[in-house]
């Protein structure tokens, strides 16, 4: 049985998620932005351990859902699952990128982390200089991926991955989404706490449990490293 934290589990995929891990009798914790979603998020998935509570475009909020997360752990696996598309720049940084890398910075290094990227991050465009003010969500997607992709360098002994949900119908995805629901959240499920041979491998970006093809720019290490920098500039927070 693992222990594994999912961010915005309260709804939508993470929600799903956490229940196809309990069904697995693994140990799970969820994440809610309020004491409301919170007991939202519990009444959904009743056999829980617990949730973590803050809102993840408040960096104070983002130090305390550590420092949660870091009393109830330590986690086998973290899957960095919530994320917002917004026309506003700084809540989409925030809650889609600085999050995942304050959260990976702070809460006790796991043995698995999953992160939640789109198709949508290629061709996108990133300012990196100025990410808190010009990032739309398909870039935000992008720095996602060079984050990921920096980690799994970073850390060898981790296993990082991330992966692509596709247009699911959730609240996020909308009425129109035509994939696969189940499969929008299966590849996390399984990469959390799979032992396949190919779930145990780093640095990949995976769409319905398939390798996926990303934007080359990915692999850029030199936009890996002035990414890391940026983030670490405005979470005043080192990785």
């Amino acid at each position: 049985m693992d222990k594994i934290l999912i961010t915005g589990s309260s709804t939508g995929l993470g929600a799903l998620a956490a229940k196809a891990l309990l069904n697995q009798h693994h140990d799970v914790v969820l994440h809610a932005r309020n004491q409301d979603r919170a007991k939202a998020a519990m009444a959904q998935n009743p056999t829980a351990t617990g949730v973590v509570i803050g809102d993840l475009s408040n960096l104070a909020d983002i130090q305390s859902i550590a420092q949660q997360a870091n009393q109830m752990g330590p986690f086998d696996a973290v899957i960095h699952n919530a994320g917002v598309d917004s026309p506003d720049s700084q809540l989409t940084s925030a809650v889609n990128i600085m999050a995942p890398y304050m959260l990976t910075a702070l809460i006790k290094r796991p043995k698995r982390l999953i992160y939640v990227s789109s198709g949508m991050h290629r061709g996108a465009a990133l300012d990196i200089d100025h990410l808190e003010s010009t990032v739309d969500y398909s870039g935000s997607k992008l720095a996602l991926l060079l984050l990921m992709k920096a980690v799994a360098n970073k850390w060898p002994d981790t296993l990082v991955n991330a992966v692509d949900p596709g247009w699911v119908p959730t609240r996020m995805g909308g009425s129109a989404a035509n994939d696969d629901l189940e499969q929008g959240y299966q590849s996390q499920v399984w990469l959390a706490a799979s032992n396949d041979t190919q779930a145990r491998k780093s640095g990949n970006y995976y769409y319905h449990g398939c390798l996926s093809r990303y934007d080359e720019r990915v692999d850029n290490q030199l936009m890996q490293q002035q990414l890391m920098h940026k983030l670490a500039t405005l979470a005043t927070v080192e990785l």
